[in-house]
């Protein structure tokens, strides 16, 4: 049920951040197929999310001291290029206009995820 909510919660953020940023955008005109392209790019999004940005920080631990960690806010701009990458692996609507649209994106949707998860229960409540 957790990974579900997250999906979902995923999904809103991308919503919020076509709906905000230029230069990223769902190419389906009806409702039902942004809905599916919206779930299915949070779906990935989480993915990439839990398994490469974690390495990422592992690797490059050196740059985000050496930032003071404003290097984060690079890396997850190209992990939201590689989300919109690999959905294009898959047909998916989605595209990114290049670095800047990517890089305030990523920061709308972590700042939405962040507020909408505020509002969702603990693991540890259970």
């Amino acid at each position: 049920m957790s990974l579900i909510i997250r999906v979902i919660v995923n999904a809103l953020a991308l919503w919020a951040a076509v709906f905000l940023i230029d230069g990223i955008d769902v190419g389906t005109d009806d409702t039902v197929g942004q809905i599916v392209v919206f779930l299915v790019v949070g779906a990935i999004f989480g993915v990439v999310n839990a398994i490469i940005k974690p390495i990422v920080k592992t690797v490059g631990c050196l740059f985000y001291a050496l930032t003071l960690g404003l290097i984060g806010l690079v890396v997850n701009a190209l992990l939201f290029l590689l989300t919109e990458w690999i959905a294009g692996l898959f047909d998916l609507p989605f595209h990114i206009d290049g670095f800047w649209p990517a890089f305030w994106g990523a920061i709308v949707v972590a700042v939405v995820s962040w507020l909408l998860s505020m509002f969702l229960p603990d693991q540890k409540d259970d």
